[in-house]
């Protein structure tokens, strides 16, 4: 437990200690809400949710998102203050009614959210089903992403253009905390139904542009970006985008098609590149800062034309690297 300043400690209290705001942490706590889902659960008017919210949030409890024309709130990841909320949240009864009714009303939200995305992924089922039938299988992929991965744990992890928000359950083992960013809040909401059904609260979704992230600097020990840059103008932008938010020693994992001509893919899926050849990766990388350390094919295993090959490369950023060794050369001189 932190330790706090009598005044700063009687901010917390004061900004906790009343029965909505601390129903509305409790329900922070477990997932990303709107004010209209907070209305809904709490049964209170929409003006009285904001103002609570507005309290919170100047106490240093809660964040809030902006996805278009909805905003988010989450309880926050770090901080003293929320430590110690953190610690009157564990000391609530399990079986008080109220906190039972809240949680039995956040379980109807998250299912009509389910519903939601489950209608917006059968619309769009057959596009993913055609991918597929291109490539090598997904399973394969995963296998040899989480190979190349490993299993030591990271601090954070930053999912690019997460999507259905796959990667942030395929690797949900291996992080204390994990972000997915996407350009699309229908896909979004697809990744937030997904995350709930997992139970995983330690992975939140953003909306944010993949060119220009709103996420500190060096705040990521691995950044994956999946199948995603064949639909952008500027995939290099991209990498360096993604080498900025890396931490030294963090690591850059791409996957992506290796160079075809399925031109029909511009038009029928938007694709705006055909693949990407193993030299023009790696210039990007360098160029970013970064040292490729491994890169791996993956053929499809189809006969004909109509076949993609998967890349998968992995980069790291040297700096710490370089520093230990500039150390180790120096006593050397000495």
């Amino acid at each position: 437990m932190a330790s706090f300043g009598l005044d700063e400690l009687v901010e917390v209290l004061k900004a906790a200690g009343e029965p909505s705001r601390l129903r509305l942490l409790s329900l922070l706590a477990s997932a990303d809400l709107t004010v209209s889902d907070l209305t809904d659960i709490l049964g209170q008017s929409q003006p009285r949710i904001s103002r609570h919210l507005k309290l919170l949030g100047e106490a240093g409890l809660v964040d809030r998102y902006q996805e278009g024309a909805w905003a988010y709130f989450r309880l926050r990841e770090d901080g003293s203050a929320v430590s110690l909320a953190r610690q009157l949240l564990a000391n609530a009864a399990s079986d008080d009614p109220t906190l039972l009714r809240d949680t039995a009303r956040l379980a109807a939200v998250r299912q009509q959210r389910s519903e939601r995305a489950q209608a917006y992924f059968a619309r769009h089922a057959g596009e993913w089903d055609e991918m597929r039938r291109l490539h090598v299988a997904e399973a394969e992929v995963e296998r040899c992403l989480v190979d190349l991965v490993g299993r030591k744990p990271v601090q954070a992890l930053l999912d690019l253009g997460t999507g259905t928000g796959r990667m942030l359950l395929l690797l949900k083992d291996i992080y204390r905390r994990a972000v997915g960013v996407d350009a699309s809040r229908d896909m979004l909401a697809v990744a937030r139904a997904n995350l709930d059904a997992e139970g995983l609260n330690r992975a939140v979704v953003r909306l944010g542009d993949i060119l220009n992230l709103p996420l500190e600097r060096e705040d990521f020990d691995l950044v994956i970006v999946h199948q995603v840059l064949h639909f952008l103008d500027h995939p290099d932008q991209a990498i360096a985008e993604a080498a900025r938010v890396l931490r030294p020693e963090g690591r850059l994992l791409v996957v992506d098609f290796a160079p075809h001509d399925l031109e029909y893919l511009r038009q029928e899926h938007a694709h705006l590149r055909l693949g990407f050849s193993h030299q023009a990766m790696e210039d990007w990388m360098t160029r970013a800062g970064l040292k490729v350390e491994r890169v791996v094919d993956l053929p499809s295993g189809h006969e004909g034309r109509q076949a993609l090959t998967v890349s998968v490369w992995l980069a790291r950023d040297p700096r710490l690297l370089i520093a230990e060794q500039k150390d180790t050369h120096s006593v050397r001189s000495a």
